[in-house]
């Protein structure tokens, strides 16, 4: 029985067209991730006071790299089409559910199967539990800011990415808690609200501000033609300031990767299937419920990525600088960047598969 045709993706979604610089991303990213790591060994200090440069565990230098690449998108957008979204109340209900319902039990899940049993022999005793209530508070936590990057790199609706962000972070004010003390099988959990209204006020609020006062200045000034002109410019400055988040990620941790290698690894094999099985999942189901390629394609990367200042924050408010808890969150920061761009080429490589008509049996 068939479920019906795929809408056709809206014309405003379509990816930037790559150039000589993009095409090689993947290998700019794999360099920055060793040149991070090779920094952050060799000039640790240096790397220790930037990553002390922050408030409530939000990293300022990591901020303004991140208003660097998520301000051009935010430009694209026209809060006056923001009603349209309701057209897309399928793929906003495929993501909350993938975020709300499956990410955080999922992760529960395999952070048993691989860090309680699998592979509990090759860890330091008595550390299982701490590993794995830090994968648990990262899946917890939907992403924000760097879904618009991940979104931008697909060819996403930039209206239905927002409006996804935003309701995650109500939702998140409501729920993040009561979920993790019920996983973590504890009465309460302390909430950093500091650092998740300084990261919503950071990364959403100021810059979509920001973005739609640009923005008007450009159409009242040069009308469409000077807007497409700022775009183009922008664009290389987000890919690069990406880079140079990755090194300054990376170098920040760089000691701790080197002098713990395995652990790193093994931490990271939970959460690299979790993101694919929650970005899968959240595409399959938008598919077969007929949402437009330019939504599900967000829909999995806002429903696979996590908010990591929080759950970073919360890990160490809960458990203490130097606890597992503490490195396993880390270890999410850390596999984000390449792991979402992998996500990204799959579902761009996907799309003719995924807006062509199926058919059950």
């Amino acid at each position: 029985m068939s479920t019906g045709h795929v809408a056709p993706a809206e014309a405003v979604a379509r990816p930037v067209a790559l150039g000589g610089f993009e095409r090689f991303l993947s290998v700019w990213v794999a360099l920055c991730m060793v040149a991070g790591i090779l920094l952050g060994h060799a000039l640790p200090g240096v790397f220790a006071a930037i990553a002390a440069a922050e408030v409530a565990h939000v990293n300022l230098p990591v901020a303004a790299l991140i208003w660097l690449m998520i301000v051009p998108m935010l430009l694209k957008i026209d809060l006056g089409a923001l009603g349209e979204v309701r057209a897309h109340w399928r793929g906003i209900a495929v993501t909350v559910g993938i975020n709300w319902l499956v990410k955080p039990f999922s992760m529960a899940l395999l952070g048993w199967l691989f860090i309680g049993h699998l592979f509990a022999p090759l860890l330091p005793a008595g550390q299982g539990a701490s590993y794995i209530a830090g994968l648990i508070l990262l899946a917890a936590a939907p992403c924000t800011a760097m879904v618009f990057v991940w979104s931008n790199l697909v060819g996403g609706d930039p209206q239905f990415t927002l409006s996804q962000v935003a309701l995650n972070d109500v939702i998140m004010v409501f729920a993040f808690a009561p979920l993790v003390a019920l996983l973590l099988g504890v009465a309460s959990i302390a909430v950093p609200w500091t650092t998740l209204v300084l990261s919503v006020g950071l990364y959403i609020v100021v810059p979509v501000v920001v973005a739609q006062a640009w923005r008007r200045a450009l159409l009242g000034s040069g009308g469409q033609g000077a807007l497409r002109r700022t775009l183009a410019a922008l664009h290389p400055v987000s890919l690069l300031a990406l880079l140079a988040t990755l090194v300054l990620l990376f170098g920040f941790q760089g000691e701790r990767i080197l002098a713990q290698p395995l652990v790193i690894l093994l931490l990271a094999v939970p959460i690299v299937i979790q993101v694919y099985f929650n970005a899968g999942l959240a595409y399959w189901l938008s598919r077969r419920f007929g949402v437009a390629w330019c939504v599900a394609a967000p829909a999995a990367l806002i429903g696979a990525s996590n908010f990591f200042e929080l759950a970073v924050a919360a890990a160490i408010s809960l458990f203490g600088l130097n606890s597992g808890a503490a490195l396993a969150t880390v270890v999410g920061v850390l596999v984000e960047v390449p792991v979402m761009l992998s996500v990204v080429r799959l579902a761009s490589a996907t799309r003719t598969w995924y807006e062509t008509p199926h058919r059950a049996g």
